[in-house]
């Protein structure tokens, strides 16, 4: 992989979009929001929010929701061929399923500086290991995707009940919503004195994490990820002793 520009970047951008799209679904649906898109051939084959909450299922992330309406549709070989567009990196169990699934490359919006698997963390898309290794870039719409996470931690907790969350996204597409479990999670307590904050440190370019089994160079405890163009930036990460 050379570092640089990203090539049709309009055309990355187009289905990150997407990506935000269902983010603001999710964040509409009381859900942390994170939303993605998998595009294959220039078509979405598989949309996903998070759904958590409604599920009270911890690994409904919003890439497995997408892969189980992929799998419903397709043989899991197709996903060689895929590309996944996040508004956030990938925790450490998507970035290793992803990597189980051969996708082919990952586009995301911010850094998940807890849990990520593609370089904010960990680099699980391309430690040494049985799987081949897939690209991993980032910073496409990245202050849209901080505000989203940002709107969600601040707002009160809403009252009753929550909107119904999707998971046939062809029906949602159609503007129609379906509750996919009947169930609303209970409330936890309301969050107090917080403030949303607007400012965001910028980043002259996108950044590029470790693509192709390259490894992110460390130093004093913090991986440092190369980025597009040449430059660089530091992202805090927990390291094994």
């Amino acid at each position: 992989m050379v570092f640089g520009p990203i090539p049709d970047r309009e055309y990355h951008e187009g289905f990150m979009r997407k990506a935000i799209e269902m983010a603001e679904l999710a964040l509409s649906s009381d859900e942390t929001p994170v939303g993605c898109v998998f595009v294959h051939d220039g078509e979405v084959i598989g949309r996903g929010i998070n759904g958590t909450n409604a599920s009270l299922n911890g690994t409904r992330h919003a890439e497995f929701v997408a892969l189980a309406e992929i799998m419903a549709k397709h043989p899991s070989s197709i996903l060689a061929q895929t590309d996944l567009y996040v508004t956030v990196e990938p925790c450490i169990m998507c970035a290793s399923a992803l990597r189980q699934y051969a996708i082919r490359a990952v586009y995301f919006g911010c850094l998940n500086d807890r849990f990520g698997g593609c370089g904010g963390v960990m680099t699980v898309h391309s430690d040494p290991a049985v799987d081949a290794a897939y690209p991993v870039y980032g910073g496409l719409f990245r202050e849209e995707a901080i505000m989203l996470l940002r709107k969600f931690y601040v707002q009160e907790n809403a009252k009753g009940e929550r909107l119904p969350l999707v998971f046939v996204w062809d029906w949602w597409e159609e503007g129609l919503l379906i509750d996919a479990f009947g169930i609303v999670a209970p409330d936890p307590k309301p969050k107090k004195n917080r403030e949303l904050k607007t400012e965001i440190l910028p980043i002259s370019t996108p950044y590029v994490a470790t693509p192709g089994g390259s490894t992110p160079t460390v130093e004093k405890g913090r991986i440092v990820v190369p980025i597009l163009e040449k430059v660089e930036v530091v992202a805090k990460a927990q390291l094994n002793s």
